[in-house]
This record gives structure tokens, sequence and C-alpha cells, in this order.
């Protein structure tokens, strides 16, 4: 038994074969002619909707570059005026500032120390007690 496997043809394969041979030669050839004409149109449609696609993605880099630019030279800026404003306000600093310093940080230890203890409580709160029961299987050693 042979089974007779049929391969597709491309558009250019078909196009060769019509003008090859003359008893299918003109369906082969507006077939080949056909195919290759929206093969064609779709590469073209597919490489300008690329070229669309890569023009916005470029516009949008642009944009984001002159963004970024902006946000540099101000950045650039406050860091040019920064010894200047650390210099306006070290006069300003006295004794309340430090007092009120240290209540901050004794603040934040007492925070950080409750935060401590609360999570131990939550901690041995989660393991399970133990049961006065004594267990229902005894256990065996194996011999």
């Amino acid at each position: 038994m042979s089974e007779k496997v049929e391969t597709k043809l491309t558009s250019r394969e078909r196009l060769t074969r019509g003008l090859t041979y003359s008893a299918v030669g003109p369906v082969d050839v507006t077939r080949g002619v056909l195919g290759l004409g929206f093969g064609s149109a779709h590469s073209t449609a597919s490489a300008l909707r690329r070229r669309y696609r890569e023009g916005r993605l470029a516009r949008e880099i642009a944009a984001a570059q002159e963004t970024i630019a902006g946000e540099l030279a101000a950045a650039q800026e406050a860091v040019a005026n920064l010894p200047q404003v650390i210099e306006d306000t070290r006069p300003s600093l006295c004794d309340s500032n430090k007092r009120r310093a240290w209540i901050i940080a004794g603040a934040a230890v007492t925070v950080l120390a409750g935060g401590a203890v609360a999570f131990s409580v939550v901690r041995r709160s989660m393991r399970p007690e133990p049961s006065p029961r004594p267990p229902s299987v005894d256990v065996q050693p194996r011999p």
C-alpha cells in the first residue's frame, strides 16, 4: 500500500509549475500570482506596522529623555543650593531642638521595644497548648 502525500506548494512553486506545464498552467499561474500578491501585501503591511510602532516608540523615548533631563537639572540645582540651605538653618539649631531629638529617639526605642514584646506574645499564643489528656493510642516500641 502506498499513500499519496500531498504537499502544499508555495506561491512561487505554484507559479513556476504553472508556467512549466500547459494543462494546469493557467490555474497555477493565477493562484501563484495571487499568492505572491497577497504575500507581498501582507509583508508590506507588516513592515509599515513595524515602522509605525518604532516611530511611536522613538517619540516616547525622546519624551522620556526630555523629562529625565528636566528632573536631572532640577536635582542638580537643589544639590547646588544645599550648602546654602544648611548654612541658613545651622544657627537656628538650639537646645530645644536637641531635646526634641532625644525625645523622638526615646519614643522610637519605646515603640520598637513594645513591638518586640507584642511579637513574642503573639508568637507564644500561636503555639498549641499541650493536651492534659493522655494520648489515645499507646505507643509500643518496634521489635
